[in-house]
């Protein structure tokens, strides 16, 4: 016997399933017009009043208002994507959706839910397999088929204007932070690249620099404005007067008594002041505030400071000139200095900085306006951990649907080997990985069907490498057309997608302390089959979508 309080409510059995997979399609079917080439842009509207406008799938279902435990899951997806694979969210998420609603067929069919789980697991790890079997092998030196990876990830987002230009730049970026391993692997480290934005430009004048870039003024008009291979120090201690913690008062008789209070300011200053010049440092990059008569006296020893740098401009400093980030000027040494170039362009009032042995490199990123820049960084964030991910993992596949549609046919022929009700959850599998080329269809206004079965065809006779062109609407050999796209990617979004769709299989019952939907409709009160069903807290934007 279970004992529920008055305000607790609990679904059970099939409308406990039936619950789940309408919540969780609903979130799969959010985004599914934004995949692909032709896919549409959501504008998110924050509780701020801040706009949002991109097509990133990861991106649209952080910043939706989602309040439903199911449809968290299936957030989960999405996130577990971004950071493993770097893309293909939207994929993995509409892929979980469509088993989800192809698990309610066999539901129906009084298929218990194990039969389906263990149908999807085989299928998973089946379509995994042929993922490898199916893969192209790239050389990490092979630029060209590298750039068409990168092209392929920013295509249908803003960066497409400019893909080439930026591909281009990914692809030096992604180079000069690889490092051979001794077992002859490669590894990536995205830690060394920074990305930087500036508005006012187009984004084909986007730049890839060695080094770091601060955007910050020199704290005074008297300092040099550029150091050669001079000694850099990385200091989080404020170059001020330090201020009492607790409140205190200070009587004064004299006129000479406040001018002994202020020369003892004035000391306490330049003590920091001459333990910066004996440090030997030409440049200091501060993360705190540098009071203004600490920035006369540094100008006048000829050191350029710059104030209030970010955190996160502050680590990657460190990377690119070496030295440490110094938090007490009273212990700092020689070896806590790092060595590098400092220069400045007035035009777009950056520094510059260049380490001796950089190990770090930044893509400035340029755009019209805030919105477009916001949307250039996600996508050529993402295009950077797909390339990464590439050249670590080495193996491609065709895109456009061609390996949806070829892994939908090995798994049919798969499902003849399986017993039981098994077979026609493998079979379900395959259908629910057509879903891919059915939505890219649909988003580039293209009848779904007649391409599904163009794709078949091409693919019964042979060519497993058969995807759309969504722009002439044709079946071509995407991969000679450049359509190319990591293998990983899509091996994770099979996992990602299988596991939460089992797991929302997998309930029967669900027993809330209170509303199912903490912001729900009233008037459906969170029950099953209502719409959204529990997913009021979307903000509203469930008719919208």
């Amino acid at each position: 016997m279970i004992i529920l309080g008055d305000d607790s409510q609990r679904v059970k059995d099939r409308d406990a399933q039936e619950y789940n997979i309408r919540a969780a399609r609903a979130v799969a079917e959010a985004v599914r017009s934004t995949l692909g080439p032709k896919g549409m842009d959501k504008m998110l509207v924050d509780s701020m009043g801040d706009v949002t406008i991109t097509n990133d799938g990861v991106t649209i279902l952080k910043e939706m208002d989602i309040d439903n435990p199911t449809a968290e899951m299936i957030i989960e997806v999405a996130e577990t994507q971004e950071d493993e694979a770097g893309d293909g969210t939207t994929t993995a998420v509409a892929i979980a959706g469509e088993l989800l609603k192809n698990a309610e067929d066999l539901l129906e069919q009084d298929i218990h839910p194990t039969a389906v789980i263990k149908g999807y697991n085989l299928a998973s790890e089946k379509a995994r397999e042929e993922v490898d079997n199916i893969a192209e092998r790239v050389d990490p030196d092979d630029e060209e088929l590298i750039r068409k990876v990168a092209e392929t990830s920013m295509t249908g987002k803003s960066a497409d204007l400019n893909k080439e230009v930026l591909a281009d730049l990914i692809v030096r970026a992604v180079q000069q932070v690889t490092v051979e391993a001794e077992d002859g692997s490669h590894v990536v480290d995205l830690e060394n690249v920074k990305i930087e934005t500036q508005t006012g430009r187009s984004a084909g004048e986007s730049e890839l620099l060695t080094g770091a870039v601060v955007d910050k003024d020199p704290v005074h008009d008297d300092m040099p404005s550029s150091v050669e291979d001079g000694k850099v120090l990385l200091l989080n201690e404020a170059v001020e007067i330090e201020e009492s913690s607790v409140d205190t008062q200070v009587s004064i008789d004299s006129p000479d008594q406040l001018q002994q209070f202020l020369d003892q300011e004035e000391a306490q200053l330049k003590k920091k002041v001459e333990q910066i010049e004996e440090s030997g440092a030409d440049v200091v990059f501060c993360q705190k505030g540098i009071d203004d008569m600490a920035q006369h006296y540094l100008a006048k020893k000829g050191i350029l400071a710059v104030r209030r740098v970010k955190k996160s401009d502050m680590k990657f400093l460190k990377n690119v000139v070496g030295g440490s980030i110094v938090t007490d000027l009273d212990s700092v040494t020689d070896s806590d200095l790092g060595f590098g170039s400092v220069s400045r362009d007035d035009e777009d009032e950056l520094f510059y900085v260049e380490g001796e042995d950089a190990h770090g490199v930044t893509m400035l990123l340029r755009g019209s306006t805030d919105h477009v820049v916001d949307e250039l960084e996600r996508g050529v964030q993402d295009a950077l951990d797909v390339v990464a991910t590439t050249v670590s993992d080495g193996r491609v596949v065709a895109g456009g649907g061609a390996i949806e549609v070829e892994l939908a046919s090995r798994l049919r022929d798969y499902a003849d080997s399986v017993s039981g009700r098994e077979q026609l959850a493998v079979e379900a599998f395959a259908d629910a990985l057509e879903l891919v080329p059915r939505v890219l269809a649909e988003n580039a206004g293209l009848d779904s069907i007649d391409t599904l079965v163009d794709l078949r065809a091409a693919h019964e006779d042979g060519d497993s490498r058969a995807g759309l062109n969504v722009f002439s609407g044709d079946v071509v050999d995407t991969f000679d057309a450049g359509v190319v796209e990591p293998a990983h990617s899509k091996e994770q979004a099979l996992s990602s997608a299988t596991e939460a769709a089992n797991l929302v299989l997998k309930i029967d019952d669900i027993i809330a302390a209170g509303d199912l939907s903490t912001a729900g409709d009233d008037d459906e009160g969170g029950a099953p089959g209502g719409g959204m069903g529990g997913m009021g807290g979307m903000g509203g934007m469930g008719g919208a979508m």
